[in-house]
């Protein structure tokens, strides 16, 4: 049950406490007073001005919301739109739901224990907004819904929770744009995320970064994924950041379910990234995949990966490559463990440079040496997600076409 007093006793004794893994930030150099802004018709999203669209878009967020389900929108700590567009789709701030709605009681702090650290605990406290995203049982979306968590306000920390449930027999695409308005230099994101994936449902949640050089970012989120149900986890950053630390658990609890996490992470100089995913298979017939591609142009990278066989008949594999293009660190990380007779587990890493003779090959084909080295790191961005929809794929190239020239 939902208790309020519970989780703010637990989050006043987490606040000390230092996340597990990454680089700690000291969250008193941030303002967390919430920041009023209006809510936005639907002309008055297309009538933002085009260098804050531009922002958006870079973020795969479309204020002209074409073919897109549904949109949420939060400004700061404000919610300044949230629209629906197909039957049995619902989008929700998440306030608001707790005001109103006793069934999210079964979902808030539930996967995510709201005093595994200091980040999570503010998340609780101080508490600004953030969506929930719910398919009905039965219901395809047509269209993804998106949703966009935007910063403003110079010096900012946002604290933000996120709840997304696909139903039984369900099937749900979430593109979630992070960014900041273009004269915004430094802040925080504390972000929440639990995702439930019912029996025979199916969710796809691509995220795509694109912050400030002086943000900090601290995601913390947990899926669980029931019988026959699948959960496609993408993410994207190729924009600079001042520190990212994340890592996604997943846990497999129903017969055949599958989960796989893909990530495209561009380092940049003077960046911190600790990321990862973590993935949980605990019923026969399960399956995972995690993939991830790094590139350093001068940031330290480092990049996790676990996954956990608890019961026979599952297969798993791991893949964490890295390019490093203009100096920095990529530090990879794989881990299998395996806890019965029976697990078919596998990874396979590498962290290296652009072979020189590959250049060659590509020059002696007539292309300049910008031309081979831009193709070159193009198809080792390009990653193929089986089953994710050809919209989102679009998506998802449109955003590495996108931040390609930063990339080189």
């Amino acid at each position: 049950m939902y208790d309020r007093r519970e989780l703010i006793e637990k989050a006043q004794k987490a606040v000390q406490k230092r996340a597990v893994i990454g680089p700690d930030v000291d969250l008193g150099e941030f303002d967390s007073t919430p920041v009023d802004h209006k809510y936005l018709s639907d002309e008055e999203m297309r009538s933002l001005p085009l260098a804050e669209r531009q922002r958006l878009l870079m973020a795969g967020v479309d204020v002209t919301e074409s073919e897109r389900a549904g949109t949420y929108f939060q400004k700061d700590t404000a919610v300044v739109h949230c629209s629906t567009r197909q039957e049995g789709i619902e989008v929700i701030p998440i306030r608001e739901a707790l005001e109103k709605h006793d069934w999210i009681r079964d979902y808030y702090w539930k996967l995510v224990s709201v005093d595994a650290d200091k980040y999570t605990a503010a998340a609780e406290m101080e508490l600004h907004n953030g969506y929930v995203i719910r398919a009905l049982p039965g219901s395809r979306s047509i269209y993804p819904i998106q949703a966009c968590l935007y910063l403003d306000k110079h010096g900012l920390q946002q604290n933000v929770h996120n709840i997304i449930i696909a139903e039984e027999g369900s099937e749900l695409h979430v593109i979630t744009g992070c960014s900041t308005s273009p004269d915004l230099k430094k802040g925080i994101h504390v972000g929440i995320s639990e995702f439930y994936i019912k029996k025979n449902a199916k969710l796809s949640f691509t995220m795509i970064h694109n912050w400030a050089e002086d943000m900090a970012v601290r995601p913390r989120s947990v899926a669980r994924v029931e019988e026959g149900g699948l959960f496609l986890n993408n993410y994207i950053c190729m924009k600079p950041v001042r520190t990212l630390q994340m890592y996604p658990t997943t846990h497999l609890v129903g017969e055949n379910a599958v989960a796989r996490m893909y990530s495209i992470i561009v380092g940049s100089p003077d960046s911190e990234y600790d990321v990862g995913g973590r993935i949980f298979l605990k019923k026969p017939g399960t399956r995972a995949e995690i993939v991830a591609r790094t590139i350093s142009n001068g940031g330290r990278i480092i990049s996790r990966g676990h996954l956990i066989g608890e019961t026979p008949d599952i297969k798993a594999h791991l893949e964490c490559k890295g390019l490093i293009l203009k100096g920095g660190l990529i530090y990879a990380v794989p881990e299998l463990e395996g806890h019965v007779d029976g697990v078919e587990m596998s990874h396979e890493a590498a962290v290296g440079k652009i072979a020189q003779e590959e250049i060659n090959y590509l020059m002696s084909r007539g292309l300049s040496e910008e031309e081979a080295t831009s193709t070159i790191v193009r198809g080792f961005l390009s990653v193929d997600i089986p089953g994710l929809p050809p919209q989102l794929q679009a998506e998802i190239d449109k955003a590495i076409e996108m931040s390609e020239k930063d990339v080189m």
